[in-house]
């Protein structure tokens, strides 16, 4: 059995929250959801060895209410601090260790959109850290995308250079750090979850506990950390039947030819086809003066953009 703390990262609409579900099922693991500690307070307080710096950081995180959550104890916080490294990683997973005793178990982890761009000084401060990112077909993300959002001008290009930025650092991290960093897909996922949970429970050095895929012990984890939970979900609700066939509804035709065409090398490379289309010469036109200049907008506002956390 492993202790080390696992991350869970990926896009949103990407089966991230159902995979921290699952595992939190789990005897000896609890994942925690968004928060943001790794994205809004690493670094921004200075050295937290100075009282002054430690104190702000504190109190920035206390106020916080993702970390409210948690529900930390200062002083217990401040006391063991004190007794060790004052470094950042050091003082988030005081917050984490202690909520994961107080639930009875033994390794804590933490999901968070986008998380991967962080995993350099993630594994320097946690040589133990284990990170699981979420891959789903960019076409379907982006559908399940648009349809929670009011915003549709250029939507569909900004979601594929999102898609992109995540899919090229799943490559890179996989490379780097081939024994601590895993690629799940979710079309995988929602088809043979039994078999994929196996991979990901060998992977984080953790017997396979069937718990984990019965909704019962599922439901049950959850309560009070201000967190979903799967109550009145199935596996059903995050079919892929569920989402593939309805592209025409929020996708065009036109739309689907700038995915393919500007994610066709990241998509072969995790498995997912690309199609040839053929198009009228109206279409062409369309496509051209209209499509083309509105999405590549929008992948321009998402690369400008940088880093946003889900």
């Amino acid at each position: 059995m492993d202790t080390g703390p696992i991350f869970i990262g990926g896009l949103s609409f990407s089966g991230k929250t159902l995979l921290r579900l699952m595992l939190s099922a789990h005897p000896n693991i609890v994942i925690t959801r968004r928060t943001y500690m790794w994205t809004r307070f690493y670094g921004r307080y200075g050295d937290l060895s100075q009282p002054d710096n430690f104190e702000r950081c504190l109190s920035a995180m206390l106020s916080f209410k993702h970390i409210r959550i948690l529900n930390p104890d200062p002083e217990r916080i401040r006391r063991e601090f004190r007794r060790g490294q004052p470094t950042y990683a050091r003082l988030f997973a005081l917050f984490h260790e202690h909520f994961a005793e107080r639930l009875g178990k033994s390794r804590w982890g933490d999901q968070l959109g986008f998380v991967e761009k962080y995993v350099d000084p993630i594994f320097t401060a946690y040589p133990s850290a284990k990170m699981i990112q979420m891959v789903r077909d960019p076409i379907d993300r982006c559908k399940a995308s648009l349809s929670s959002s009011s915003y549709r001008r250029g939507k569909v290009g900004y979601e594929t250079a999102y898609w992109l930025r995540s899919a090229r650092l799943a490559r890179r991290n996989q490379h780097h750090y081939p024994d601590r960093y895993i690629v799940v897909i979710y079309e995988n996922f929602i088809s043979h979850p039994e078999e994929t949970l196996r991979e990901v429970c060998s992977f984080l050095n953790e017997e396979f506990d069937p718990a984990m895929l019965n909704r019962d012990g599922i439901s049950g984890f959850g309560e009070g950390d201000g967190s979903h939970t799967i109550e009145g979900l199935d596996l059903e609700d995050f079919s892929i039947s569920a989402n593939q066939n309805n592209h025409h509804s929020l996708i065009s035709e036109r739309e689907r030819a700038f995915v393919h065409v500007f994610a066709k090398k990241e998509m072969l490379a995790f498995g997912y086809p690309v199609d040839e289309f053929r198009f009228s010469a109206k279409d062409w036109l369309i496509y051209y003066s209209i499509d083309w200049p509105i999405n590549m907008a929008g992948m321009a506002v998402r690369q400008a953009w940088g880093g946003k956390y889900k």
